[in-house]
C-alpha cells in the first residue's frame, strides 16, 4: 500500500523534526516506511555541508553515512608537525567559534537510512565569519557564536593549549588503542564521498567518492570503494561497475541491507547497478527517468518507490529491475490518495480525505497522518490515528495558528509546536491524547530558529529548542523565552510541571560557583546536529538513561559565550562540567563508557574517553599526524568494538579513513559485582511518571565491558496517583491556584453532543491522565472522567456543508452534503433536507446521514438548501446556499446603436448556456475607470456627453471569463430609417456576426463620413436601419439641424422607394435595398426591432454621402436630379425636377454649387484638375452635412 500527495499549485506546510528535508518527495514515511533518497546535486557552490541524514537514525546503531568535502580548503596548520609528536590544539578543549561556523558549499540530501552526506569545511577561521548556520549544530547567527562584529564568539587560540588537555589520563600502564589509516589514493580531487556501513556484524564498508562539477552541474568522476574487513583494507570496484561508468548515489535496502542499489550520473547514462550480495557483484538496469529520490518499503525488501525530475512517480516490486509508473503530475490541486503500489490506476485509488489539501502539508510519522486545508485563510489541520479517518485536530479556540510543527510522535502522543497569531520568533508547545485530536498547552513561548535544510534547493528549515531525554519516558528539556531571557527548562511529567537546571556547585578547577535559583541557573544549547555521526550540543541514547552531556552555560539567561561542555549522570538533578570547549561526545558499549573528540574545526589526532560518566577522562592517540574530523561511525550491534573516523590531514591530501578498535581498553566482561543501582528521581520526588524506576549503572573505575546482553532497568513499581500526575483536560486551564477549570470559550456540555438516549458518555473532571503515566489509586478516580447517562436534549448546533467543504459546484455533479448536529439525541431526531431545487429527504435519525447526502442538480442557479433537525423537545435549523453553475460559452452585449444624450438607455448581457443568478457582470461604461458590477444581466444607463462611447461587459462564471463591446453614438437628436432587402439575400444569410460585417463593407468602402451609421440586424428576413446624425455638437439651431435631417432623409426615402438601391452580392446575385419604416428619433424608444434580444449591429461610419453616392449611380433614374462632368460654370442656370415631384420638387440653381463636388479618384481638393469630379445639383444636402468633398 502507498499513500501519496499528488502535487498541483498550492501553498502551505506541516513540518516536523523528523520528516526528511524539503526536497524529499513528500512520500517518506508513508506506508512504505523508511527514508533513503539522496537528491541531485546543488546547481552552484554557495554553501559547505558537513552532514545531513535521517533524523531518525542512532548516532551508533546500524548506520549509513557519507563524508564528502568541497574544495579550496584551508592550508595545513604550520604548527601541526608531521612526526606524530602531539603539538598545540591537539587535546579537547575551546576553540574560536567561527571555526564551528557552517560553510556549507554544497548541499547534499539524505543518503539512506542512516547514511549521510559529510562534508569538508573549510578550516580557515576568518573565511567562517561570512556564514551563519554552525557546522555541526545547525545554529544560526549569533547563536553560531557570533560576535557584533562578524559573526565569531571571540575565544582562546583554536591551536593554543588549554587546561583541557591536562585533565586528560596518559599513564604508562593504560591500554593503547589499535588503529589502522587508509588513503583513497587518487581521489583527492574528488570533493563528495558517500559511505555506508551497516554495523549489523557485517564487516562490509562501501565509500563512493565522487567529483562533481558546480559549472556543469553533474559528476564528471566517481570511484567506488569496498573493505571487507571493518576498513582495514579497501578496493577498488569501478571494474566491476564498468571502468567508464560515473556513479552519483548509493542506495541500501533497510530491510536487507546486503541489497544495494547504485545510481549513474544522467549526463552520462540513466541506469541503476544492483547488487545482493554486499556490493561484490553488480547488474545493470537502464532507467528511462532521472531519480530525484528514492524511498524503501519498510517490511518489503524489494519494494521501492522513485520521484523523477518531471514529478512522476515509479514503483518498483523487484528492487528497481523494472519500473511502473503510478502518476504524473496532472493536477490542479493537492489531494491525498492511497492504492496498491502495482494498481494504483485511477480505479483503484482512494481518497481518504474529501477535497484538497496545501503543498507540502503531508506528514506521515508512526501512527499518525497529519495535513493542513486552506480555510478562509487560515490554517487548519487533520489528524488519522491508525490509518482511519481523518478528524479536526482541536487546539484552543483562539489560537489561530500560523504555523505547526510536529516534534515528536514516539511516545503515543503527540508533541507539536504552533505559532499562534501573536507569535513571531516563538512557538507554543503543546501535547495532545493518544488519537492525537486534543491538544493542551505544555509550554508557551519555546525558543525557535529557522535555518537552512539539509538538501540543494536550500530551504528554510524551523529547529525547536525543545530535546526529549532518550531512555527517560516523560522528560524534556526546553528553551523557553521569559522576559527577552532564554532559559532553559526540565520537566518530569510531559510538560505538566517545569523547572530551572541546577547549576555545577563548582567549576573544574573545584571553585565553588555562586549560583541560586531563580536568578541564576544553568542554560543548555539543544540543537541537535543535523549530522547524526557528529553529536551535536545535547546527546542523550536510550542505553545510557540518566546520562546527558550538553553544551551551555551558567548564568542569569543563555548565552553563546562563555560555553562549556556540561553531563548530568542522575537525569538532570544534577551537573557537572567535563570540559571548558565545546567536544563531539559519543555513547560507546551501550552507553557504559563516553567517547570525546574536539570539534571538527581544528585537526585533532586523540580521543578522550570516560568510564565514569564524565568524571575521568583517558587520553588515547588514534593517529600519528592531526587529522580533521569530518565524521565518526560508532558501530554498536556486534561484539566488536570499532569505530571508524572520517576525515582529512590537509586540504590537498587524500581521504583518510581510520578503524579503530577499542577493545583493548576493557579490561574483562562485566560481572554481577561491577554494578550498582539507581534510583530515577526528580529532586528526591521517587515516583517519576507515576512509577519507581531502578537502573543498573557499572560502578566508577570499573573498565569492564557491558555486553550487548546488558539491561539497565532493574525493576519498576507503579506509585499512588497524585495531582501531578493529571493535566488539564482539552478545553481547560490551569489557574493560580493549580486547579484546572473551563476556558472562557469552552462549553463543558458540548462534550455529550454525539450521545443519544440511553447510552452513557464520560464527562471531564477537567483533568486527563498524562499519557504514559503509570500510577495507580490514589487520586485517579477523583480525576478521572466519569461516566455518565447521555441528557435527552433538544437539537442544536445543527449544521450542513458539502463534502469538500465548497459552496460551489458544477452542474450535473455529484454533491455529497454532510449534516452534523452539536446537541440532542442522534438517534431520535429526524433530519429533514431541502435541496432548493423541488426535492427534499427525510432520515429517521442522523445515523443514516454518516456517508453523506448525495444530490445531482440539473439546472445552474444559487439554492437555498435547508436542513431541519426535530425531535420530541424541539427542532433546529439551518441554511446553505449552493451555487450551481456551468461555464459560460458566448455573451452578446445588446445596446442601443444611438442614443439620446441624458436619457436613461437600458443595456443587456445575452449569456450562453442561460444562467439563474449565478453569473457576475462587470460593466464599463465610457471613460469610468471603475466598473459597475450587478448580478443581473441588464444595467440602466444615462449618457451625459454627445460622442462615440465605448461599453464593454464582462461576465464571470465558474472560472470563465468573456468579454463583449459595443460603440454608441450620443447624439441631442437623429433620424432613423428602417431598411429591408430582396429576398434573395436571404439565402446566403448565415446570420454570423462576420458576414454582417462583410456584408456592410460594400458600402463602407465609398461613404466614410460620421454623421451617417448604416446597422444589419442579425436575424431572417435580413433587415438594417440607417441613422441620420447631425453634425458633431450641434445642438444649437435644433430646429434647423432637423428640418435638413428630414431633408437628407428625403432623399434617401426617394430612391429607396424607387428601387435604385442596390449591390452585387456575389457575380450573378443583386440585391436591392427597400424603405421599410421612417422613424422619428430617438429611435431606442420607438423602434420594436430596436429592443430585439438578439440583435447585433454591424456599424459603418458615413457621411450623408450614402445619398450622393445613391445619386451618383442611379443619376439617369431620378428625374429632378441632373449630375454631370463639369465643363463649364461661368454660366448659371435653372435646373427643375419634371417626373411626378411638381411643386414639391426643389428648385436649385448653380450659384448655390460653390466647390460642392463629389471626387472620384485619389483624395484632393476639387482644385486638382487630375481628379474626376461630378457637380452636385443638391447644395442643400450637402451644406447641412457641412460637406465640401468626399472621396
Amino acid at each position: 500500500m502507498i499513500a501519496a500527495l499528488t502535487p498541483g499549485n498550492a501553498k502551505a506546510e506541516i513540518t516536523c523534526a523528523s520528516c526528511p528535508s524539503p526536497v524529499q518527495l513528500h512520500l517518506e514515511r508513508l506506508e512504505l516506511g523508511l527514508r533513503t533518497g539522496p537528491t541531485e546535486e546543488p546547481s552552484a557552490p554557495k554553501f559547505k555541508e558537513l552532514g545531513v541524514a535521517d533524523q531518525n537514525a542512532g548516532v551508533d546503531e546500524d548506520q549509513e553515512t557519507g563524508v564528502a568535502s568541497v574544495e579550496d580548503l584551508s592550508p595545513f596548520p604550520q604548527d601541526v608537525s608531521s612526526d606524530g609528536v602531539r603539538t598545540e590544539g591537539d587535546t579537547p578543549g575551546r576553540s574560536g567559534e567561527s571555526n564551528r561556523a557552517s560553510v556549507e558549499e554544497e548541499r547534499e540530501p539524505l543518503m539512506g537510512e542512516g547514511a549521510s552526506a559529510l562534508r569538508r569545511a573549510r578550516r580557515s577561521g576568518a573565511e567562517f565569519a561570512e556564514f551563519g548556520q554552525s557546522r555541526w549544530t545547525g545554529r544560526t547567527g549569533a547563536e553560531a557564536g557570533g560576535a557584533p562584529e562578524d559573526g565569531q564568539k571571540p575565544g582562546r587560540s583554536d591551536l593554543g593549549w588549554n587546561r583541557d588537555e591536562g585533565r586528560g589520563n596518559t599513564r604508562q600502564d593504560e591500554p593503547k588503542i589499535a588503529s589502522s589509516t587508509f588513503s583513497l589514493t587518487g581521489d583527492s580531487a574528488h570533493n563528495h564521498a558517500v559511505v555506508y556501513w551497516s554495523g549489523q556484524n557485517s564487516s562490509v564498508i562501501l565509500i563512493l567518492t565522487k567529483l562533481y562539477d558546480f559549472h556543469i552541474g553533474s559528476v564528471t568522476e566517481s570511484t567506488l570503494w569496498r573493505s571487507t574487513d571493518y576498513g582495514s583494507t579497501y578496493d577498488r570496484m569501478n571494474d566491476k561497475v564498468g571502468s567508464k561508468t560515473v556513479l552519483s548515489y548509493l542506495y541500501v535496502c533497510p530491510t536487507n541491507k546486503r541489497k544495494i542499489m547504485v545510481l549513474t550520473d544522467p549526463e552520462f547514462e540513466s541506469s541503476v547497478l544492483i547488487s545482493s550480495d554486499e556490493g561484490e557483484s553488480y547488474q545493470k538496469y537502464r532507467l528511462t527517468f532521472y531519480v530525484l529520490s528514492l524511498l524503501f518499503h519498510h517490511t518489503e525488501e524489494d519494494w521501492a518507490l522513485a520521484y523523477s525530475h518531471d514529478q512522476k512517480l515509479y514503483s518498483s516490486v523487484d528492487f528497481g529491475r523494472k519500473w511502473q509508473l503510478i502518476h504524473e503530475l496532472t493536477l490542479l490541486h493537492i489531494s491525498y490518495v492511497t492504492c496498491r503500489a502495482q494498481m494504483c490506476t485511477e480505479a483503484n485509488r482512494n481518497y481518504p480525505f474529501p477535497g484538497y489539501i496545501d503543498i507540502s502539508s503531508l506528514v506521515v510519522q508512526d501512527d499518525y497522518i497529519f495535513i493542513q486545508v486552506p480555510t478562509s485563510g487560515r490554517a487548519t489541520y487533520y489528524v488519522s490515528y491508525k490509518r482511519d479517518s481523518f478528524i479536526q485536530i482541536k487546539l484552543p479556540k483562539y489560537s489561530l495558528p500560523k504555523d505547526l510543527h510536529i516534534v515528536s510522535t514516539d511516545e503515543k502522543q503527540v508533541f507539536a509546536a504552533v505559532q499562534e497569531w501573536n507569535q513571531n520568533d516563538t512557538y507554543n508547545l503543546y501535547l495532545s491524547d493518544t488519537r492525537g485530536i486534543y491538544f493542551t498547552l505544555a509550554m508557551e513561548n519555546v525558543k525557535t530558529t529557522r535555518g537552512i535544510g539539509g538538501n540543494q534547493i536550500l530551504q528554510p528549515v524551523m529547529y525547536v529548542y525543545v530535546h526529549q531525554v532518550a531512555g527517560i519516558k516523560g522528560m524534556l528539556i526546553a528553551n523557553k523565552r521569559e522576559d527577552n531571557q532564554v532559559k532553559t527548562f526540565i520537566t518530569y511529567n510531559k510538560g505538566r510541571d517545569w523547572r530551572l537546571l541546577q547549576a555545577p556547585a563548582t567549576d573544574l578547577d573545584g571553585n565553588d560557583i555562586h549560583c541560586i535559583l531563580p536568578f541564576c541557573s544553568l542554560h543548555l544549547q539543544l540543537q541537535t546536529s543535523e549530522n547524526p555521526y557528529l553529536s551535536g550540543t545535547i546527546s542523550t541514547k536510550s542505553s545510557a538513561p540518566g546520562i546527558i552531556v550538553a553544551t551551555g552555560n551558567i548564568g542569569a539567561e543563555l548565552s553563546y559565550n562563555n560555553v562549556g561542555m556540561f553531563i548530568s549522570s542522575d537525569a538532570g538533578n544534577s551537573w557537572r562540567q567535563i570540559f571548558e570547549e565545546e567536544h563531539n561526545v559519543w555513547f560507546l558499549d551501550k552507553g557504559g563508557a563516553l567517547v570525546a573528540v574536539k570539534q571538527p574545526s581544528v585537526p585533532t589526532r586523540h580521543l578522550w574517553v570516560s568510564f565514569d560518566e564524565g568524571r575521568q577522562w583517558i587520553q588515547h592517540s588514534f593517529s600519528s599526524v592531526p587529522l580533521f574530523v569530518d565524521g565518526v561511525l560508532v558501530e554498536a550491534g556486534a561484539e566488536n568494538q570499532i569505530m571508524t573516523f572520517f576525515g582529512h590531514f590537509s586540504h590537498r591530501s587524500e581521504w583518510q579513513l581510520i578503524k579503530i578498535d577499542y577493545k583493548s581498553i576493557f579490561s574483562r566482561k562485566c560481572i554481577e559485582e561491577d554494578y550498582q543501582t539507581w534510583h530515577l528521581h526528580n529532586q528526591g520526588e521517587p515516583c517519576v511518571m507515576g512509577q519507581k524506576q531502578i537502573y543498573m549503572k557499572r560502578r566508577p573505575g570499573n573498565y569492564c565491558m557491558l555486553g550487548k546482553d546488558y539491561s539497565r532497568i532493574l525493576s519498576a513499581e507503579s506509585c499512588i496517583c497524585r495531582a501531578h500526575d493529571f493535566e488539564c483536560d482539552y478545553g481547560y486551564e490551569r489557574r493560580g491556584d493549580g486547579n484546572c477549570r473551563p476556558a472562557f470559550w469552552f462549553n463543558p456540555s458540548t462534550v455529550s453532543r454525539s450521545c443519544s438516549q440511553g447510552q452513557n458518555y464520560l464527562n471531564s473532571t477537567g483533568y486527563r491522565k498524562v499519557v504514559l503515566n503509570n500510577c495507580t489509586k490514589g487520586v485517579k478516580e477523583m480525576y478521572t472522567a466519569r461516566k455518565q447517562q447521555c441528557p435527552n436534549r433538544p437539537p442544536k448546533g445543527l449544521l450542513v456543508t458539502t463534502k469538500n467543504g465548497k459552496l460551489t459546484a458544477n452542474l450535473g455533479s455529484n454533491i455529497t452534503f454532510l449534516v452534523h448536529l452539536d446537541e440532542g439525541d442522534s438517534l431520535r431526531t429526524n433530519i429533514q433536507l431541502d435541496f432548493g431545487d423541488g426535492t427534499a429527504v427525510s432520515y429517521s435519525n442522523l445515523s443514516w446521514t454518516e456517508e453523506g447526502i448525495k444530490h445531482v442538480y440539473k439546472s445552474a442557479g444559487i439554492f437555498r438548501v435547508t436542513a431541519l433537525a426535530e425531535n420530541t423537545l424541539g427542532y433546529d435549523t439551518t441554511t446553505l446556499f449552493l451555487h450551481v453553475t456551468c461555464p459560460v460559452e458566448h455573451v452578446q452585449l445588446v445596446a442601443p446603436f444611438v442614443v439620446i444624450r441624458n436619457k436613461e438607455v437600458n443595456i443587456t448581457a445575452v449569456v450562453l448556456p442561460s444562467h439563474s443568478r449565478t453569473v457576475t457582470y462587470f460593466w464599463w461604461l465610457g471613460n469610468n475607470t471603475e466598473p459597475v458590477i450587478t448580478l443581473d444581466g441588464s444595467i440602466s444607463y444615462t449618457f451625459a456627453n454627445e460622442g462615440m462611447h465605448t461599453i464593454t461587459v464582462q461576465v464571470a462564471a465558474a472560472s470563465t471569463i468573456l468579454q463583449d463591446t459595443k460603440i454608441v453614438a450620443v447624439k441631442e437628436f437623429f433620424k432613423s430609417l428602417l431598411l429591408s432587402f430582396s429576398p434573395n439575400l436571404d439565402e446566403f444569410n448565415p446570420d454570423i456576426p462576420e458576414w454582417r460585417q462583410d456584408v456592410g463593407r460594400v458600402i463602407k468602402k465609398a461613404l466614410l463620413q460620421e454623421q451617417l451609421l448604416v446597422a444589419v440586424f442579425p436575424g431572417v428576413p435580413t433587415a438594417a436601419e440607417l441613422f441620420l446624425l447631425p453634425h458633431k455638437n450641434q445642438s444649437e439651431g435644433k430646429k434647423k439641424s432637423e428640418e435638413e435631417l428630414e431633408q437628407a432623409s428625403g432623399v434617401i426615402v426617394s430612391a429607396l422607394n424607387q428601387n435604385l438601391v442596390e449591390f452585387e452580392l456575389k457575380p450573378g446575385v443583386r440585391v436591392i435595398v427597400y424603405n421599410t419604416q421612417l422613424t422619428l428619433a430617438p429611435l431606442v424608444d420607438s423602434s420594436p426591432r430596436h429592443s430585439s434580444s438578439a440583435m447585433l449591429m454591424l456599424l459603418s461610419v458615413v457621411f450623408l454621402g450614402l445619398a450622393v453616392f445613391l445619386i451618383y449611380k442611379f443619376k439617369r433614374k431620378i428625374p429632378w436630379i441632373n449630375i454631370y462632368a463639369e465643363v463649364n460654370q461661368e454660366k448659371e442656370q435653372e435646373m427643375i425636377g419634371s417626373v411626378g415631384q411638381g411643386d414639391s420638387t426643389p428648385k436649385i440653381t448653380l450659384s448655390e454649387l460653390d466647390d460642392l463636388f463629389l471626387c472620384v479618384g485619389d483624395k484632393s481638393h476639387p482644385a486638382n484638375t487630375q481628379n474626376e469630379c461630378v457637380q452636385i445639383q443638391s447644395p442643400d444636402l450637402f451644406k447641412l452635412l457641412n460637406l465640401n468633398c468626399i472621396c
